[in-house]
């Protein structure tokens, strides 16, 4: 019997009003048992594209910025994925760059969580500062379109440095995840994102006065459709049917 005729009498077999209903019988599931099952509503090979991007900008008093940013995009046709590291700086007015005389102390334990943890420390006044984590689904069925990664490839194990305008920008893999930092310049402060092994990491300590600081990291996943006309889907549509005819 080939697989398409056994997946038939599998789905008959299944509508058919059962006899031995205590095989359906409903039983109340336990808060711990549903927490498992987040996020776990994505049938296999519904994601066709899946990509992440981070940034991180920081701006000081004289209006000295420094930028880092990485992203990496998989799709069907990516071979290898690879994060794209990009570092850009522009200096201010020029001004007297004031030292940060703050300090700030404690937050050990700030990088040993799990989930998403964000911070912002300060020891200063005129401080601004965001951490933003954002999750964009889509569900046209399309990757993106034309989709151009430029920049540095950051390979496995490696790192990214230099200088910028503002700070000390670095950039590393390890561990199956990636870090950036920026470390501002005049003992401002410094900002740090990573994301791997379960963990979403957002911090900023700011230890001078009338700086920006923004952290942004974006996950970007695109679902096709459906397919209504899959045998296996129909299978569990007809299984489900099944149950009316025992109250449910």
């Amino acid at each position: 019997m080939n697989t398409f005729r056994w997946l038939t009498v599998m789905c008959l077999a299944a509508s058919m009003p059962a006899y031995a209903s205590s095989a359906f019988k409903p039983m109340e599931l336990k808060d711990s048992e549903l927490g498992e099952l987040r996020g776990r509503y994505v049938m296999p090979g519904r994601i066709v594209s899946f990509g992440i991007v981070m940034s991180t900008t920081w701006t000081n008093a004289a209006g000295d910025t420094s930028t880092v940013s990485a992203n990496m995009h998989i799709d069907a046709s990516t071979l290898t994925p690879q994060f794209y590291v990009q570092t850009t700086g522009t200096t201010g007015t020029g001004n007297t760059r004031p030292t940060g005389t703050g300090t700030v102390i404690g937050g050990a334990g700030l990088g040993s969580g799990q989930g998403v943890t964000q911070s912002v420390r300060a020891a200063g006044d005129g401080n601004t500062a965001y951490n933003n984590v954002g999750i964009n689904v889509s569900e046209n069925g399309l990757a993106p379109a034309n989709l151009v990664q430029s920049g540095q490839v950051l390979v496995a194990g490696g790192s990214v440095a230099g200088d910028s305008a503002a700070g000390r920008i670095s950039v590393s893999a390890n561990n199956g995840g990636l870090q950036m930092a920026i470390q501002a310049n005049n003992n401002q402060g410094s900002a740090v994102q990573q994301i791997g092994a379960g963990q979403v990491l957002q911090g900023t300590v700011l230890q001078g006065n009338s700086n920006f600081v923004n952290n942004m990291t974006q996950l970007n996943v695109a679902l096709g459709s459906n397919g209504l006309n899959n045998v296996a889907l129909n299978c569990n549509l007809e299984q489900l049917k099944g149950l009316r005819t025992l109250g449910y």
